[in-house]
């Protein structure tokens, strides 16, 4: 059951769509490379599509009709867009899912440090990362950092051609004979990671200074107050990311591709909103959710598994009717949903660790995981037959380029998504999205053909899935 390869379908106007989409693409993930950057960059989207706050709505004791589209925030790291269909909610909703956060570095709360005349950062990596690749590329750092006056500084160095770059040394082969002989995952060692910063002395230090007072760390902390107006003790309420610097590229002389830092998810947010903008006057209430912390687990306030998603469709519930608790549940049971989330794109160089009949093959079109888990399905949501037949029934009728696939061989791969979390509401619900290259590393690849592919499934999804 070999699926065609999308590229071979397009029309001239297709392939201007593609190219149109592609764009915005990489503009949105270019700007967007922490969660609290993607969080400003839908509100702004969804406001300009008509979008309100539900706190606001709320405040204003407001009450909520068909046509209606509402946004919710919750601690600037996680959203949900609301568009309020004819159908009682309680008869369920059509959701797309995806998380914002990716693989990276951070800040650790304690940081700065001298050492030999350098001054660096120390770090604690998030999420699931091959350490090597971070060594000797440049890096930016994100954030913000809050002073205990509840100031909140923004916080962007790297990105800005005239800003400068940081970076993770690296030792030169001549000298690593001792470290390649060791396995990958201890090239480097986590508290190695530790970002170089700077190597100038305090101006007007005397000689007795710089070689004994930390002259080159007084320096940051000058320079840190010259241009934010914090000091070192800041740094205690800072959450600062370390990213790979630098916008997002198409890549291949055909420029079929897109390479750029943090497509695990962000290839699947942007999709996803893309397409909950793009469909109005629903029968049935949309949804588009983009969370925090899928990398680590989905926990914390601004994860899948906090109460955040289960409290807004409650207030929904109240502004549209009168609020029962069975309404809720009826409503999170009926609902259906594409965990939106990437899967592992099939790559000939390491072709051992793929079943290639069930692998996804990067420009096939959008890819459906029926199960994650990993080795005996463990942690996996596994779709019904029938809600995949109803799902596939969409597509084909819209000519919808997609296929299926495993995350790797049997006892070699496996990982893990929100899909289960949604699931325990007893609703339908299948991981979707983009075939992605280098997962997970600083940078990754896709197709822009999957690209577009995907967001035209998530348009079909949420208009034809009831």
């Amino acid at each position: 059951m070999e699926r065609p390869n999308a590229w071979s379908n397009y029309k001239k106007a297709q392939l201007k769509e593609v190219d149109a989409l592609a764009k915005d693409y990489i503009d949105f993930i270019s700007a967007g490379k922490t969660e609290r950057e993607c969080v400003i960059l839908a509100e702004k989207e969804a406001k300009a599509k008509g979008y309100v706050s539900l706190e606001d709505v709320i405040k204003k004791g407001k009450k909520l009709k068909a046509g209606d589209k509402v946004y919710a925030i919750n601690m600037k790291k996680t959203i949900v867009l609301y568009n309020i269909g004819k159908k009682p909610l309680e008869e369920g909703m059509a959701i797309l899912g995806a998380h914002i956060d990716s693989p990276r570095l951070d800040i650790k709360q304690n940081p700065l440090y001298e050492d030999s005349e350098f001054a660096y950062l120390d770090t604690h990596y998030y999420g699931g990362i091959k350490k090597y690749q971070w060594t000797a590329l440049p890096l930016a750092i994100h954030g913000v950092i809050v002073k205990n006056d509840g100031t909140v500084i923004d916080v962007c160095i790297g990105e800005d051609e005239n800003d400068p770059v940081f970076c993770i040394s690296d030792l030169l082969p001549h000298l690593a004979q001792e470290i390649m002989e060791k396995k990958a995952n201890k090239f480097i060692e986590g508290e190695a990671l530790d970002i170089l910063i700077g190597s100038q002395p305090l101006p007007d230090s005397t000689k007795e200074e710089k070689e004994k007072s930390d002259a080159v760390k007084k320096n940051i902390i000058k320079l840190l107050d010259d241009i934010y107006g914090v000091e070192e003790e800041d740094f205690l309420s800072a959450e600062l990311e370390v990213v790979p610097a630098g916008r997002a590229r198409e890549a291949g002389l055909d420029r079929s591709m897109i390479l750029a830092y943090g497509q695990d998810d962000k290839v699947c947010a942007f999709t996803s909103l893309r397409a909950m903008l793009a469909v109005e006057k629903p029968e049935y209430t949309t949804c588009c959710l983009l969370v925090d912390k899928e990398e680590i687990g989905s926990v914390g306030a601004t994860g899948m598994r906090s109460q955040f998603f289960e409290n807004t469709v409650a207030e929904l519930i109240g502004l549209t009717g009168e609020y029962d608790g069975r309404k809720l549940n009826r409503c999170l049971a009926n609902s259906r949903m594409l965990s939106s989330d990437v899967s592992a794109g099939y790559d000939p160089t390491y072709a051992s660790v793929f079943e290639k009949k069930n692998a996804a093959l990067v420009g096939h079109g959008m890819v459906f995981n029926k199960f994650t888990g990993s080795r005996g399905k463990s942690g996996s949501n596994d779709a019904n037959a029938e809600y995949m037949a109803r799902i596939r029934g969409i597509l084909d009728k819209e000519k919808v380029a997609y296929q299926t696939a495993e995350l790797g061989k049997v006892d070699v791969g496996g990982g893990g998504t929100i899909a289960y979390i949604l699931a325990l509401y007893g609703m339908e619900v299948i991981d979707c999205g983009v075939a992605v290259l280098n997962m997970h590393a600083p940078w990754e690849v896709t197709s822009k053909a999957d690209l577009y592919e995907t967001e035209r499934g998530y348009e079909c999804f949420l208009k034809g899935i009831f």
